[in-house]
């Protein structure tokens, strides 16, 4: 049974930072994908980063490039995603996930990922 756990979140000023871990419990770390995802209240579930598991190929959604970076630690079996200038738009709840089998990539669409975390709310104020 895979267990995705999320921690991290919390509230900070626009500019501040955070680092959200996912530690993951009944998943085998293959050249399958792990990312992060954030829906905010009335919004669909958006992709946010991706990650090969295990691997060092990384793909962001636009909105974050350069201010967000996910990461892996293969023998602690976590990912965790370290966010730099928040900003009032990144407020939502940040929910980790993993895949069985990658589509020839590891995309930014929910519809790939098999298993996911209970969420962790970020909230960035002005």
């Amino acid at each position: 049974q895979v267990q995705l756990v999320e921690s991290g979140g919390g509230s900070v000023q626009a500019g501040g930072s955070l680092r959200l871990s996912c530690a993951a419990s009944g998943y085998t770390y293959s050249s399958n994908c792990m990312g992060w995802f954030r829906q905010a209240p009335g919004k669909e579930r958006e992709g946010v980063a991706t990650i090969i598991t295990p691997g060092s190929s990384a793909t962001y959604a636009a909105s974050v490039k350069g201010r967000f970076t996910i990461s892996q630690d293969n023998a602690k079996n976590t990912v965790y995603l370290q966010m730099d200038s928040l900003k009032p738009e990144d407020t939502a709840m940040y929910y980790c996930a993993a895949a069985d089998a990658a589509w020839g990539g590891c995309w930014l669409t929910t519809r790939m990922y098999d298993y996911w975390g209970q969420g962790t709310q970020v909230t960035v104020s002005s």
